[in-house]
């Protein structure tokens, strides 16, 4: 996979390095049923660290932690540099070979931006030891039929050619508007309504956070979304034990196991 622009852009302008509680609470949430506690004394890999705050979380726990990211190596290193036992590589999440192996490898977000998502579960499993920890947050092909089909349609044909600024413009029109249907209509429980859960939840978070997630989407160069089958088979009992996989907000997987 070739570097990204497009990332560098959205880390370097948007990084979450101030470590607040909602980024705590949801970091706890994708890793779900895991525990930020479970880091403690291990040797960790983050695949797709991004600017770098996930490693902030487990970095005074875990005995070792490394961080992969193809685009945003600059930006992580500024995050972690108080830390002694953090180290950064630049490499293809899909295709690194790090020659060690690792108690934990978690990846949270990153795997369905990759253009081969299963090949990249695949090469992550690689550098886990025996009993080492799997943990990936995705999304979803089930509850995202309006992101799937109207969002990426839009993505390829108009987002995409835009300069970095009128999307970010875009975007702040598009995360200001969703406030309304959020604080009207989706105030009552009407469940069967799209992104009902997702909605929910919106109102827990800042307008930053909640812009980040829209400009995310909006930016993002590739996106797939996983099927929960996809996900059984890439945590298949021939090969993992202890396999939690569960929806959240309706939009995206959790799925963890322990490689035999």
């Amino acid at each position: 996979m070739k570097k990204q622009n497009e990332w560098y852009y959205e880390w370097d302008r948007y990084s979450f390095t101030d470590r607040s509680k909602e980024d705590i609470r949801l970091f706890k949430e994708w890793i779900y049923p895991n525990k930020i506690e479970d880091f403690k004394n291990k040797k960790v890999l983050d695949c797709g660290c991004g600017d770098g705050l996930h490693l902030t979380f487990i970095a005074d726990l875990a005995k070792v932690v490394v961080g992969i990211d193809l685009n945003t190596k600059k930006i992580a290193d500024q995050s972690i540099k108080k830390y002694s036992n953090v180290k950064i590589f630049d490499a293809d999440i899909m295709k690194m070979n790090l020659n060690r192996k690792f108690d934990i490898a978690y990846s949270i977000g990153v795997i369905h931006h990759t253009c081969n998502p299963r090949k990249t579960f695949e090469n992550l499993k690689k550098h886990l030891k025996k009993n080492g920890r799997m943990i990936i947050w995705v999304y979803s092909y089930e509850g995202n039929f309006w992101n799937r089909i109207l969002l990426e349609f839009f993505k390829r044909n108009i987002f995409f050619k835009l300069n970095k600024n009128t999307l970010y413009f875009i975007g702040k029109i598009i995360t200001a508007l969703v406030y309304v249907p959020v604080y009207t209509i989706y105030l009552i429980p009407l469940t069967f309504l799209p992104f009902y859960k997702y909605f929910q939840n919106w109102r827990k978070l800042s307008f930053k956070r909640n812009f980040m997630n829209v400009f995310d989407k909006l930016n993002a160069p590739i996106t797939n979304f996983i099927r929960k089958e996809e996900l059984e088979e890439w945590f298949n009992n021939k090969e993992f034990k202890d396999v939690h996989i569960s929806e959240f907000l309706g939009v995206s997987w959790r799925a963890s196991g322990t490689k035999k």
